[in-house]
């Protein structure tokens, strides 16, 4: 990378009670190897709690894990909750095993990115390249 993503940060976290770690921790190292400030809140957390890290640390990417289809309910309520304290400016990204007939309902709300169990760290530097182009100095 010639450049830096200047001063993004990212939230990444699962909600509700999944306990499935491997894909979470992936994206969180995968999103600091970019070049983000990664503010991992791992797992049982609520929508509460994700949109007030991400409201107090200024983030502009939420990035969500689920192993279970409780994202149906969760990614909705969460991009309602940003919205309504104002983080409209954050790209939020869901990952994990999410059903391929329910990717346009996620589509619709306003998920920015759909990550499943064979995304590698290229895919995720490609998205950032369209979501967060990075910057290069004067003469790079």
């Amino acid at each position: 990378m010639s450049g830096h993503r200047e001063n993004i940060k990212a939230v990444v976290a699962k909600i509700g009670l999944d306990g499935h770690y491997r894909g979470v921790k992936f994206v969180a190292r995968t999103l600091a190897d970019e070049g983000l400030e990664v503010v991992y809140l791992g797992a049982n957390q609520t929508v509460e709690d994700v949109v007030d890290a991400t409201v107090q640390e200024d983030a502009r990417l939420v990035a969500l894990s689920f192993l279970s289809p409780d994202y149906r309910q969760h990614v909705p309520e969460l991009l309602g909750a940003l919205s309504a304290a104002g983080a409209t400016n954050v790209v939020v990204v869901v990952g994990g095993l999410i059903a391929d007939n329910d990717r346009p309902a996620l589509e619709q709300v306003g998920v920015g990115g759909i990550f499943g169990p064979t995304t590698t760290a290229a895919d995720i530097g490609r998205f950032l390249d369209d979501a967060f182009p990075v910057v290069t100095a004067p003469g790079d």
